[in-house]
């Protein structure tokens, strides 16, 4: 007796518990509430709730997925003198380098009073390994330094503008728009060509290859495509026509006064106090 007297009493509680269920009164309302309204106002009031769902979805995608640019890009052939202007922008030391087969890095603060500061990233320059590396770090870039060594330009010009082409054709850049500091280093050899120099003999030669590559495109299937046309249309190139701040500078990493002596980045330190 006493048996079925518990098993009467729990189960005398689990009613109680489900007819004290605290939401049971909402949810019936909120259901009589629904029944009573008209088919095409509930339709109206499901279809906005959905574009609201979707447009948080969408702003959260957005926001969350675009890449913030603080990185300063080091770019260039190789013993352009790069990784030295590396050491040099960090500490101001002269310091003794080699080929590079990776990138480095570290935290760089401008010389302005914003204080800002941005990583700055040498990229090797070896040809098998530069296209690697631009596409690793190129979309997260502020600004792009491409280092010329401006002693033996006449040498490279061909390979300069061949790299510099590829570049400033890549969809990512020309999106985003990063300044392109031109840095003409090694200014303290005799044999130095200037920045005006540089400048116009690479839009001559950039002219010339934006023909050919163009051609090559044609050529494949009727029709140019697959990168960004370099300049404007019908008219010779120039480095003002781009969708990019771009600033040609002289400089040497190495200075005129040897290894004892400072770096002649005066100019260069100015460019990017202004990113």
């Amino acid at each position: 007796m006493k048996a079925d007297s518990t098993g009467g009493n729990m189960g005398d509680k689990a009613d109680v518990e489900i007819s004290e269920n605290p939401f049971e009164p909402y949810i019936e309302f909120l259901r009589q509430q629904l029944e009573d309204q008209d088919p095409i106002f509930l339709i109206g009031f499901i279809v906005v709730l959905a574009v609201v769902f979707i447009t948080c979805v969408f702003l959260k995608y957005f926001l969350t997925s675009k890449t913030v640019r603080s990185a300063v890009l080091l770019v260039g052939l190789c013993d352009s003198g790069k990784t030295l202007l590396f050491s040099r922008l960090l500490a101001s030391k002269f310091k003794r380098t080699q080929t590079s087969i990776t990138d480095s890095s570290a935290p760089y603060k401008a010389k302005n009073d914003r204080g800002s500061a941005w990583t700055l990233i040498d990229l090797p320059g070896h040809d098998s390994l530069r296209s690697m590396y631009l596409e690793k770090f190129k979309s997260g870039a502020r600004a792009i330094v491409f280092v010329v060594d401006s002693a033996i330009f006449q040498k490279e010009v061909r390979d300069v503008a061949e790299f510099l082409y590829i570049l400033l054709t890549d969809n990512v850049i020309s999106r985003n728009a990063p300044a392109l500091v031109v840095a003409c280093n090694k200014q303290d050899i005799t044999m130095a060509k200037s920045a005006k120099l540089i400048q116009q003999q690479l839009e001559k030669e950039m002219n010339t290859l934006r023909v050919t590559h163009s051609a090559a495109l044609s050529s494949q299937d009727g029709s140019v495509g697959g990168s960004v046309y370099l300049g404007k249309k019908g008219k010779d190139f120039e480095f003002g026509q781009l969708p990019l701040k771009v600033e040609f500078l002289e400089c040497s990493a190495r200075g005129n006064k040897g290894e004892e002596g400072d770096a002649d980045i005066e100019s260069l330190e100015k460019s990017l106090a202004k990113l």
